[in-house]
């Protein structure tokens, strides 16, 4: 086993992640198998050359990952805006993507999302059937993502431990697309020339596609949907998508619309077909491309132009100069009707 100098910063935490790698079903049978040597059980010896013994299940598996900031006030700084930020970009209905696993049936309790507070700290509890995605500040200078796995079958995964290696990869990638898609949604600018792509009609390997025009009420429904998976990767399909583009549409929205907007996504690059399937993969510029159309749109075109929610003071000071400004110069001109 590898050394590190005693001095070194890096030792405890590289021996921590060591001891931690070592849980597996190995260590877990062998601590079984020690206190079934010691208790009083109903099966004997006999039993077990006969080939009955006991199985062991997993009950809960819990899988972290923790994101240490330089100083406790960047911690701090970046969940609260993480908190904002997704209050209205991503809800917990698209739980099961994060969770990489197509639910075909809702739950029947659904999927919901809880605040809670312990003294001025913040805990967000999203749910998914049995487990959940728990994401909160550890001692003010962490930010951890815990993924707690109540019934492995959640994840599609079975109960018996020689599958724990199997959940294990699974719950971590949970954490890593849940670490992927905050990052995402912090960071959301384009480029003009991605914009661009996207906005208007482009020709990609000699098949014409048609632009996602921003503004357009259809196209941002659409990519409103798909911000309503921001934290999720897992996958959508024709019917799975056109039930939230129908909501936020808010008129008929039919399957054919649908596959349409679908060819256009994938035309333009915004998610990708998962191979012998229906089921699409949103990709990270398609991610990147829905929060920015949402953010802009949402948060600072409709509090400029219908007032609702309103523009905050200062800008609305500040347009009023402007329309006064602009008012008197079309005086000036004599244009005025």
């Amino acid at each position: 086993m590898p050394r590190w100098p005693t001095g070194s910063p890096a030792a405890p935490t590289r021996r921590l992640q060591e001891i931690c790698a070592g849980l597996g079903p190995g260590a877990i049978r062998v601590f079984c198998e020690r206190w079934w040597s010691r208790l009083p059980l109903p099966l004997s010896a006999v039993d077990r050359a006969a080939g009955y013994w006991w199985e062991i299940s997993m009950r809960q598996v819990e899988v972290s990952r923790t994101i240490v900031f330089d100083a406790p006030r960047h911690t701090r700084a970046f969940f609260e805006a993480l908190l904002v930020d997704n209050l209205d970009v991503g809800r917990p209905e698209q739980l099961q993507i994060v969770f990489g696993r197509r639910v075909r049936t809702a739950p029947i309790e659904g999927y919901r999302t809880r605040l809670l507070r312990a003294g001025d700290e913040v805990t967000i509890n999203a749910h998914f059937r049995h487990s959940r995605v728990k994401c909160y500040l550890k001692e003010g200078r962490a930010f951890r993502i815990e993924t707690v796995v109540n019934d492995p079958g959640d994840l599609g995964v079975a109960r018996r431990l020689e599958h724990l290696d199997e959940l294990f990869g699974k719950a971590r990638d949970v954490n890593r697309r849940m670490v992927e898609n905050l990052r995402v949604g912090q960071g959301c600018v384009l480029a003009s020339p991605a914009f661009e792509r996207v906005a208007r009609p482009t020709v990609e390997d000699g098949r014409r596609a048609p632009a996602l025009r921003f503004g357009d009420p259809r196209v941002m429904a659409l990519v409103g949907a798909l911000c309503a998976g921001v934290h999720a990767v897992g996958g959508v399909t024709n019917r799975s998508l056109r039930a939230h583009v129908a909501v936020l549409l808010g008129t008929d929205y039919t399957p054919a619309q649908m596959s349409y907007d679908l060819r256009r996504l994938r035309l333009k690059g915004m998610i990708t077909r998962l191979p012998n399937s229906n089921t699409y993969l949103l990709t990270p510029e398609g991610l990147r491309v829905a929060v920015f159309y949402v953010k802009i749109h949402d948060r600072l075109l409709r509090p400029l132009l219908a007032d609702t929610p309103p523009a905050p003071l200062p800008v609305r000071r500040a347009f009023q100069t402007l329309e006064r400004h602009v008012a008197d110069h079309i005086a000036e001109a004599r244009m005025a009707a």
